[in-house]
């Protein structure tokens, strides 16, 4: 299981990925396959924090009131308290997974295997320490990672700045288009492109940063500068801006701060320092107009990096940190999807994934926080950080380590910063299993695992650092498949945001439609692609619940009681999986059990290509279209008119169980409640065994059925079209050749129960009656017709009457439509979709009146033969 955050509440993600990992495991379990699951949660070390602050700051203490130990108790309390909550919820959507193993990412044995991870990495030589650019939380007083950082696009203001040339005169100056001009005390550059004709003569010569009491840089020329953007001048300030940073070590430039941590100006910014960046900006501008060095500002839309957990802006910022390499890492990744021993699914994720891991950077790892694995590194009193320091597995090791080097009286502490919970993450597929403890049951048994179920925003993060840290630590990448789900988002296609008020809270809707109705809608999806949630899909599908409940009801009514044991036998000694028994059964019964036999096939091979929206799609026909609105009705042609009653009481539940069984990983409450309301269960049915595939079906038998459903469907709508009142049953001849009477004859009562026909009223025959022309004459299927006695039906003077009024009405409404289109000032004056609309609105009116004028037709030709 992906571990949500230890501080979360159950969103729709979350009831996306329990859904269909659910499917997973409840599958293969059915199936016979030995399946683990494993739940837990991450201690999600940033957004821990701030939950915990803010509960401090309600008390009216600050974090750096209380010491790290006493910070990390209140957070161990909170997370006690509180810290179920996400597991309860999850346990409500019906997760199935092995709770006996549930894990959290700061458990002791997961910490373990935490430090021996950077250890061993540290080892060979692939964990480093150095000064590079990071996102910086001022608020949070720490480094985030990429996917921390949320970009929205903000109006905001550029601003047109003079740098004059030194040695110039005041008509030498360079024009600078910048956001955020509190960078400007950090310039070490100005970089023009070589080409550009405008700057060609100042290329070489030194410009003098405003404000900054005359500090010189040098004015060069780069292929980067975009000469059409702003006044293609560029500001190189390398220590806040990550393009400027990697253009600064391309071409050897130094790297200046003029940032503390708390988003505050440093010394470098002289007069400036000390005042918030904001303020700063706004100050520094009002001094450049009144010294003339202001050209002009203007609205200009920005993309604002935030901080997906404060909201804050996020500063690019100069910083110590630790770092993997990553370059090595990948390589191995990269060739584990080129060798076929990972699968991505959808395939098209694969180009990403490759495209990321082809490009990848050295990963930051450390964070500035108190909650989390804290690095596992010790310094030396009095020595340089950067140059002396200890990696041991505990603090005895590294004072061990540090007296062999140092001698006895060596002093040491541990490195404050704690590594990025997306560390402890990627290790989550075989610590979770007991390594670095390889010899433990779970992990010689379960790994390699088989899936990693997840949604695509978090391949890199995530997946890629798992395959990465699996193949470094045993050797083996961690499972066989990714099953990428895409994000859900609301009716209208929209991102959910509590901005637009459009989220969906999965526990309201679990209490309004039922966790069944949910999962099922959620697993409809396709993978990768994005899922549009709304109530009428919700709605459709509590109705889809409902009605197997009922179809539930209804087969246990017409169950015998369990006390009739000569009736069960009966029963339970009908088989249905060799030919003959198929064979033997009367036509609805064959059909119905050929079509579940053609299902249980379909459903498998879906279930084991990953393709659950059409395991979903193809029962849902099944049952609803199939089963319940054509077996259930036919069935009771035998259970309350004639015999044969047993037959269709196994029938019945022989289809209903594999129904069940196919829907149980979809919808389990709904379904395990049914299967333990029916007789004689020896288990549960999520430990029952999946339906046995290969199964005989009987196409002839099929093909025989569905020209019985085409005559039915012909009567229901004749009745339809003439307005017969739904409980008169009335007389038909049915006219076909031998073959196809000799079938349908024997299904009399089913046809009659189904079309509400008059038993005794319905002939067979190989010709038309006699009255044939004082009848409706339908075709059903090639060489399959009937012919329904219109006196049986309607009043023929009556409906002549009536269709006489309704053909006047039309006509008046066509003729009223003909003359607005035949009036040249309408035609051409009124709007193009208003004529197309009256247009389209003439033609329909004309093709009823056509079709009523035939059935009038029709009916007065009757009423004279009748005479």
């Amino acid at each position: 299981m992906p571990p949500p955050n230890v501080t979360g509440s159950l969103h729709m993600g979350h009831a996306m990925f329990v859904t269909l990992e659910d499917i997973m495991v409840r599958y293969h379990r059915m199936k016979g396959r030995p399946t683990l699951w494993i739940p837990g949660t991450d201690h999600a070390g940033i957004a821990t924090q701030l939950v915990v602050e803010r509960m401090l700051a309600s008390e009216g203490i600050k974090r750096a009131e209380l010491s790290r130990d006493e910070f990390t108790k209140r957070v161990w309390e909170w997370k006690e308290k509180y810290g179920g909550t996400i597991t309860n919820q999850i346990k409500r959507l019906g997760a199935s997974c092995d709770w006996t193993r549930e894990h959290f990412t700061l458990d002791e044995k997961l910490s373990w295997a935490v430090i021996e991870a950077f250890v061993r990495l540290h080892e060979r030589g692939l964990i480093y320490q150095g000064s590079y650019m990071v996102n910086w939380s001022p608020n949070l007083q720490t480094a985030v990672s990429d996917l921390e950082v949320e970009y929205s696009e903000e109006p905001g203001t550029l601003y047109y700045i003079k740098y004059r040339v030194a040695g110039g005169s005041k008509s030498d100056y360079l024009t600078i288009a910048t956001t955020r001009p509190e960078t400007l005390f950090g310039d070490t550059a100005i970089a023009v492109h070589p080409q550009d004709d405008r700057y060609s003569r100042y290329i070489g010569r030194m410009a003098i940063v405003p404000m900054t009491f005359g500090r010189h840089v040098p004015i060069i020329s780069d292929r980067y500068v975009d000469k059409d953007f702003g006044t293609g001048v560029l500001k190189i300030s390398p220590g806040h801006d990550h393009n400027d940073y990697l253009l600064a070590r391309k071409l050897g430039l130094p790297i200046l701060n003029v940032m503390n941590k708390d988003g505050t100006l440093n010394e470098v910014a002289g007069l400036y320092r000390g005042l918030d960046r904001f303020e700063a900006r706004k100050k520094l501008w009002l001094d450049l107009e009144e010294t003339g060095l202001a050209v002009k500002k203007e609205p200009h839309t920005l993309r604002v990096p935030r901080s997906q957990r404060g909201g804050e802006v996020i500063e690019p910022l100069v910083s110590k940190q630790w770092f993997v390499t990553m370059e090595p890492l990948a390589e191995k990744a990269l060739q584990a999807v080129e060798r076929g021993e990972l699968t991505i699914m959808p395939e098209r994720f694969e180009k990403i994934y490759n495209h990321w891991l082809s490009n990848i950077k050295d990963w930051c790892i450390s964070r500035q926080l108190w909650w989390g694995h804290r690095i596992p590194v010790w310094y030396i009193v009095g020595k340089d950080c950067e140059e002396e320091y200890i990696v041991a597995r505990n603090a005895n090791e590294a004072l061990e380590k540090a007296q062999e080097k140092y001698g006895k009286d060596v002093e040491i502490y541990q490195e404050p910063d704690v590594l990025d919970t997306w560390f402890s993450s990627a290790l989550w597929p075989f610590s979770t299993l007991g390594w670095p403890d390889v010899s433990t049951q779970d992990f010689k048994k379960f790994y390699p695992t088989t899936v990693l179920e997840t949604g695509h925003d978090i391949l890199f993060f995530w997946v890629a650092r798992m395959v990465m840290m699996g193949i470094e630590f045993t050797g083996a990448v961690p499972f066989s498949y990714v099953y990428l789900h895409g994000l859900i988002r609301d009716s209208q296609g929209r991102k959910m945001s509590k901005t637009l008020g459009n989220v969906i809270d999965p526990i309201d809707t679990i209490k309004e439609f039922g966790t069944d109705a949910l999962r099922f809608t959620l697993a409809l999806g396709t993978a990768g692609q994005d899922l549009n949630l709304s109530t009428e899909r919700l709605t459709s599908n509590k109705a889809f619940t409902n009605k197997l409940w009922n179809a539930g009801k209804f087969v246990l009514q017409n169950l015998p009681s369990q006390s009739d044991i000569s009736a069960w036998e009966t029963i339970l000694a009908c088989k249905f999986d060799k030919e003959e028994a198929l064979l033997r059964l009367p036509l609805p019964e064959c059909w119905v059990v050929s079509k579940l036999h053609c299902l249980i096939d379909m459903v498998t091979t879906s279930y084991d290509k990953y393709f659950f929206g059409d395991v979903g799609r193809e029962t849902y026909d099944f049952f609803w279209g199939d089963f319940a609105d054509w077996y259930i009705e036919a069935s009771k042609a035998r259970l309350y008119h004639s015999g044969g009653h047993s037959v269709a009481q196994a029938v019945l539940l022989y289809v209903f169980e594999n129904i069940l069984k196919m829907l149980h990983p979809f919808m389990p409450f709904v379904t395990e409640a049914l299967w333990q309301a029916l007789p004689n269960r020896k288990e549960a049915l999520m430990n029952s065994s999946w339906p046995q595939t290969s199964l005989p079906m009987h196409a002839s038998s099929i093909k025989k059925f569905e020209n019985l459903q085409s005559l039915t469907r012909a009567i229901r709508n004749a009745r339809a079209e003439y307005s017969v009142e739904p409980a008169k049953r009335i007389s038909a001849s049915i006219v076909a050749g031998n073959e196809v009477i000799q079938y349908i004859s024997k299904e009399k009562e089913v046809l009659a129960l189904l079309s509400r026909l008059d038993l005794q009223n319905v002939h067979f025959t190989d010709s038309p009656p006699g009255d044939a022309n004082l009848s409706v004459h339908l075709v059903a299927s090639e060489g399959l017709e009937a012919y329904l006695p219109l006196s049986d039906m309607i009043d023929v003077s009556a409906e002549v009457e009536r269709l006489s009024k309704r053909l006047s009405k039309m006509q008046e409404e066509f003729d009223r439509l003909a003359a607005r289109l035949s009036s040249p000032k309408f035609v051409e004056k009124a709007p193009e979709e208003i004529v197309s609309g009256v247009r389209e609105k003439a033609a329909e009116a004309e093709e009823k009146i056509t079709l009523t004028k035939n059935r009038l037709a029709f009916l007065k030709s009757t009423a004279v033969v009748s005479k």
